[in-house]
């Protein structure tokens, strides 16, 4: 079946408005597959479509569709209206055509949006339910009309449209695939309900509105010319198929839209397993119907330009085996899976022994731990190709017997600088057997015993199998077997010998082996492989290792125990557990580049690092007040990084940058015998009292400005991208207003203490100051006999990598400056470092001391970062990396111009991100949806700055050319597919 569209040109359309509807306008064709449709637009601007019907449409469906309109405001479901003609009659006669002319529907096309968020797929889902919902209880002798749209014709629809298909190949697959589906349908047909449904309900029957979060989200439902009697269930397979497009590398995500359908319609049990062949069938459909209506109205260019989309559709569909996606389909929804539930009991051996399964085996029997946690994979070992043999050649080196459990994520499968996350979930128990003589294979549990070459089954009533591959049996035999039985036999060898032992239901899809190994699946193929396969560890005497992402349920602990306040990412976080230098590992073994955690300087999980905290926990844990040497030796070492020419020469070590930066406050207050602290606009110093009184940033207080004590005086940021004075030639206005405001201070007897800045403006993304302001407010303030405080917590340590401290891009030298995050590489080291003098003022409020700042530990990690640091190179890196990943940044720029500017210097940079480039209106919604789909893709970024918008990027300073190149193309693929 085709239909070829009504032959009514786009002067037609204008003479059908004139005439029946008195409007003189302009008419622009829009796209249909089997109608007409036109864009009217009037000489003031107003908009309307106008529609005519393929004359195979009759009057009945047309007043049904009118009906359903009526039906879908009386719930809120927004729906364009269907203008009367001059007569007052909704369908308008012309030519030998029905026309209807309909309010035109405000918003954006949805189908070519690019990516969906999963938000924007669970609202396609609830706009599904929302329609079967209001289409319940209509009826109209409309809706009973034969279509070939309607599902439940869709297989003998596709069967006959399909010889239109001229690629072989492909007509081959959309065949199979459709038979597949009917098979799978015939199941559960009778058991489906039937209502009135709108029956083509997809992103290209959508318009889209963008929301709050700057996401097109689905709005106005249009085009009811599919609407009729179907399966419910319909509607909703429907609409998901259209989502598949979007991201056909990733079928997996259209459960969003299910999951919200079901929310709203719960779908019984059939329902449930007719989602995925339907959504199947109408992929294949979509095909067939596409190649033939080309066939039969070749100049369709619509139909033409939607044949590749329609076959994305088609690849998404059938990406996975049918039988997955629906097991994928029924655990997103709770529904029960059979289980494995035979007794086993006779058929276990004592624990760890695997005599069910290897009675004669000597030895012992291990096993081994390969998991995102495991010890013996630290120090970035689980990276090496080998890593898994060389586990397990350890252990069988001593004649052990290794086994690698089934459903344990393995860290050693795990790949960086990916967009996907690698296979890491084995569904399979490996057996490793050191070289020997040749042992008995006994059955581990009773049933059907079948040998096939080298692979042994026993089928057990409850429609489930154990297969045992590497060991040798009788060919082609099928006979009964009891626990105990003989069923086969492991060669003898002069090599290391492997048996695969997988426990599955009979109805599981194959998954390829690999190195004579066990078959693993992605962390998202979990839910559905879980249900088909089981442990096998019970039946062969050993304990079970099986792990699923817990990431949902250790959300839902943290928000019973911690206070609102505190600060998470992520709408739906990873559970990290390892990191390696500048790499981030959930749960389930997917790996992220860390490109925020500027903490972990040296990279996470540095050895050496490691080893000195380890010795010096054994050894001796005190504090300053004591005499060791590691105290001294680590704040010369600190001294040492200072300018030559400076009067830098005291160090007080603390526990982080808040405490720092309130020391720091202190210190000045009593050296200059004054209280007045000048901030900048717009800055984050800490969470301490005196700290947070100078953060001025409303992003971490919404309030700050107003509520600084009288102490704090906040002058103006010198940003020139978005600051008071813009551009270049900055400096000198931005250092009059900050003279005009220490001659006020001075006028209201607010005598200065301090200046306190960022060397580089972090908050705000990694902003540089302009040209000579810094050294300008230095001598404005000191002039004002204050002191000039320097902000290194974020900025310091070779992180610019032409220098190694912010201040000397700026050739200035503070009084004080506060130093933290990076000194421990994750353990809480802070100081400040400054001249005698000023320290010694501190003794006038009493004695200085800090339990755990300068204690044998801090020293000793502090002592070993900064021996990292140069046995890394770290900020050569810095430099280096930085000034690559900044030129891949700028030259998005150049493309996309979401990029307002790039920000910063070696490895602090800051994209910040705008809707108008003139305006630099902050694009801070986007900016968290993009961080959302970079996670998916594989890279953690935030965002930072008052208003948010900016994506900070201050990674480990270890970060690789790779995985800088990487950051760029996944930041570049977002801003090119939406996010």
């Amino acid at each position: 079946m085709g239909l070829v569209r009504p032959d009514v040109d786009e002067a037609g359309a204008e003479t059908i408005a004139r005439e029946c509807y008195g409007l003189v306008v302009t008419a622009s064709e829009l796209g249909s597959n089997q109608d007409r449709n036109f864009l009217l637009t009037a000489s003031d601007g107003t908009r309307s479509v106008l529609r005519i019907d393929n004359p195979v449409f009759g009057d009945d469906a047309r007043d049904a569709q009118h009906a359903a309109l009526d039906a879908y405001r009386s719930v809120g479901v927004a729906v364009p209206a269907v203008l009367p003609g001059l007569d007052g009659a909704l369908t308008q006669r012309w030519g030998g055509f029905a026309a209807r002319r309909s309010e035109f529907a405000e918003g954006e096309p949805l189908v070519d949006a690019g990516y969906l968020a999963p938000v924007v797929l669970a609202e396609f889902g609830a706009l599904a339910a929302a329609s079967v919902n209001a289409l319940a209880g209509l009826t109209h002798p409309g809706l009973d009309r034969a279509q070939m749209w309607d599902m439940r014709v869709a297989h003998e629809q596709t069967l006959s449209l399909a010889r239109a298909i001229a690629d072989d190949s492909l007509r081959t697959r959309v065949l199979a695939a459709a038979e597949e589906a009917r098979v799978a349908l015939a199941e559960v047909a009778a058991e489906l309900p039937v209502q009135p449904i709108h029956g083509d309900l997809t992103d290209d029957n959508v318009m889209g509105r963008r929301g709050a979060d700057s996401r097109l989200h689905p709005h106005s439902v249009l085009d009811l010319g599919d609407l009729g009697l179907g399966w419910r269930v319909a509607e909703l397979a429907v609409c998901a198929s259209s989502m598949l497009h979007h991201e056909p590398e990733r079928p997996l995500r259209v459960l969003e839209t299910v999951a919200a359908f079901h929310a709203d319609a719960p779908l019984n049990d059939a329902e449930a397993r007719a989602v995925w062949p339907l959504v199947v069938l109408r992929a294949s459909l979509l095909v067939a119907s596409g190649w033939r209506q080309l066939e039969i109205d070749g100049a369709n260019d619509y139909a033409r330009e939607r044949i590749a989309g329609e076959q994305a559709i088609f690849d998404a569909a059938t990406r996975l085996p049918l039988v997955e996606m629906t097991e994928h389909v029924l655990a997103r929804l709770g529904i029960g899976a059979p289980a494995f539930a035979v007794d086993i009991a006779s058929a276990q051996g004592e624990p760890v022994s695997l005599a069910p399964l290897l009675p004669g085996l000597a030895g012992d029997v291990v096993a081994v731990d390969l998991d995102v946690e495991s010890e013996a994979l630290d120090e970035g070992r689980w990276l090496a190709s080998d890593a898994e043999a060389a586990l397990i050649a350890a252990h069988l080196d001593y004649g052990a017997t290794v086994v690698v459990p089934y459903g344990l994520f393995r860290l050693t499968r795990t790949r960086v600088d990916t967009a996907d996350a690698a296979a890491t979930w084995p569904i399979d128990t490996e057996v490793h057997v050191a070289p020997g003589p040749e042992l008995r294979v006994t059955a581990p549990i009773g049933g059907e015993l079948r040998s096939h070459d080298a692979t042994l089954q026993v089928h057990v009533s409850s429609g489930w199998m154990l297969e045992i591959g590497g060991a040798r049996g009788k060919k082609r035999i099928v006979a009964a077997v009891q626990p105990g039985d003989t069923i086969g036999f492991l060669a003898a060898s002069d090599e290391p010998r492997t048996l695969t032992i997988g426990l599955r239901r009979s109805d599981a899809p194959t998954v390829a082996r690999t190195d004579s190994g066990a078959a693993l699946v992605t962390p998202e193929r979990v839910p559905a492989w879980s249900r088909f396969t089981a442990d096998p560890a019970p039946l062969l005497g050993l304990p079970s290792f099986t792990q699923q992402d817990e990431a949902a349920e250790e959300v839902e602990r943290r928000n019973r125990i911690f206070a609102a306040a505190q600060e998470r990412y992520y709408e739906h976080p990873p559970q990290i557990q390892r990191g390696w230098r500048h790499h981030l590992v959930d749960t389930t073994g997917r790996a992220y580049i860390d490109m925020v955690n500027n903490v972990a300087g040296l990279g996470h999980g540095h050895p050496k690092i490691a080893a000195v905290a380890n010795r010096q926990l054994r050894t001796l844990a005190t504090n300053s007040r004591f005499l060791f040497r590691e105290l001294a030796e680590y704040s010369e070492a600190l001294l040492a990084l200072m300018p030559e020419d400076s009067d830098l020469d005291t160090v007080l070590l603390v526990n982080s940058g808040s405490e720092a930066v309130d020391l720091a406050i202190r210190l000045a207050q009593a050296a200059t015998g004054r209280r007045t602290v000048i901030a900048l606009r717009e800055a984050y110093h800490g969470w301490t009292m005196a700290s947070d009184a100078v953060t001025t940033s409303a992003y971490d207080n919404p309030f700050a400005l107003a509520t600084r004590p009288d102490w704090v005086h906040v002058a103006d940021v010198p940003n020139r991208f978005r600051g008071t004075y813009r551009g270049e030639g900055t400096t000198a206005p931005y250092l009059a207003d900050l003279a005009d405001d220490i001659e006020d201070l001075q006028r209201d007897d607010r005598e200065v203490a301090a200046f306190l800045c960022e060397s580089i403006l972090g908050n705000a993304g990694g902003v540089l100051l302009p040209e000579g302001y810094l050294a300008g407010a230095y001598a404005q303030v000191r002039a004002a006999g204050g002191l000039c405080i320097a902000d290194e917590v974020q900025v310091g340590f070779g992180r610019m990598g032409s220098s190694f401290w912010g201040f000397e891009q700026s050739g200035v030298i503070p009084d004080i400056v506060t130093i933290a995050k990076p000194m421990g590489n994750g353990f809480p080291i802070g100081g400040v470092i400054t001249s005698k003098r000023i320290a010694d003022a501190l003794a006038t409020q009493g004695q200085f001391f800090s339990s755990a700042g300068g204690s044998t530990l801090s020293c000793a990690v502090g002592l070993a970062v900064l021996d990292a640091m140069v046995e890394d190179d770290l900020q050569r890196n810095a430099r280096d990396i930085g000034a690559r990943l900044a030129d891949g940044l700028r030259g998005l720029a150049a493309r996309h111009p979401l990029i307002g500017v790039v920000h910063g210097e070696g490895l602090y940079l800051g994209v910040e991100l705008v809707r108008d480039r003139e305006s630099m209106e902050p694009a801070a919604t986007e900016a968290a949806a993009i961080c959302e789909r970079l996670r998916e893709l594989g890279v953690i970024v935030l965002t930072t700055s008052e208003r948010s918008n900016v994506l900070k990027i201050k990674p480990p300073l270890c970060l690789t050319a790779q995985s800088a190149d990487h950051v760029v193309a996944m930041l570049d693929r977002v801003l090119s597919e939406g996010w």
